[in-house]
């Protein structure tokens, strides 16, 4: 018992042991951490390469993109350009064919009104001339020269009827009442006068007529042709802006998309550049 007792105290007071344990513990640490540090190196390595040839095709791809999005956008842009110089063709198209409508409506009212007022009077001024040829034939002359038809044939004859200078001066002298009550021309040529101006008045008022008719009819085809129109621009207007408003949609969303992918190709070229000199250095 005593010499074991003496043999520990000699183990455990002995520093030279202590010393070489502890050498033989560190350099089994040492050992380990080396391995560790091999183990993670690899995979550095590993991963240098590995990733460094994802990244590359990342790049490549954004590029490519940011290419292709390009013209895609740039093609957009131009087709929106153009759709818009479209609709702006449309629409003064449009306003020029209510303008057109505008002015023909408003010359065939005018043109209406004055047919409507010349074959009043036209009328009006055919029946005074047949009262005159009745009342001249029947030998009442002097009476219908009392009435207010004289008054109107009278007032024609001066101012609008197509009559050579004698006739004129011989009509007028029986209605201002020169020829006396009982005037009955044995030639008739008052009521011959008076006859062929009435048949003068019936033929202008029936070419008027015919006149108005014509003019109603082009009227009304003029309103159809342009109504049709106006409907074609008007539905070629309303595709035009919502193509452009789609095309607006899509320019905006491949922008904020090529801004997006600068972005990601931005971090991915910076992380690569990052990327090699640290693959470098190891």
């Amino acid at each position: 018992v005593a010499a074991v007792s003496r043999s520990e105290t000699r183990y455990a007071a002995n520093p030279i042991r202590k010393v070489v344990t502890m050498l033989q513990d560190m350099q089994k640490k040492v050992t380990e951490e080396g391995k560790r540090e091999e183990e993670l190196y690899h995979k550095f390595m590993c991963y240098c390469k590995n990733s460094g040839g994802d990244l590359d095709a990342s790049i490549v791809a954004a590029q490519e993109k940011l290419e292709s999005a390009g013209s895609e956008v740039q093609a957009k842009i131009e087709r929106k350009a153009q759709t818009e110089a479209d609709l702006k063709t449309h629409e003064a198209s449009r306003a020029e064919a209510e303008e057109t409508m505008a002015t023909a409506t408003a010359l065939r009212e005018k043109e209406a009104s004055e047919f409507a007022k010349m074959k009043s009077e036209s009328e009006t001024n055919i029946a005074a001339v047949g009262k005159a040829v009745a009342a001249i034939e029947k030998g009442a002359g002097g009476s219908f020269l009392q009435t207010s038809a004289a008054s109107m044939v009278r007032s024609f004859a001066m101012e609008r009827a197509t009559l050579d200078d004698a006739s004129r001066q011989e009509l007028l002298a029986f209605l201002s009442g020169a020829q006396g009550e009982g005037y009955a021309p044995a030639s008739g040529e008052i009521t011959g006068i008076l006859k062929s101006m009435g048949d003068q008045m019936s033929k202008d008022l029936s070419d008027s007529t015919d006149s108005e008719t014509a003019a109603t009819t082009n009227y009304e085809a003029l309103m159809a042709a342009k109504k049709k129109e106006l409907a074609t621009l008007q539905g070629q207007i309303e595709v035009e802006m919502e193509r452009i408003g789609q095309l607006g949609m899509e320019v905006a969303e491949f922008e904020n998309d090529i801004e997006d992918t600068k972005q990601a190709l931005a971090a991915d070229e910076a992380f690569r550049a990052e990327l090699e000199t640290s693959c470098k250095t190891k």
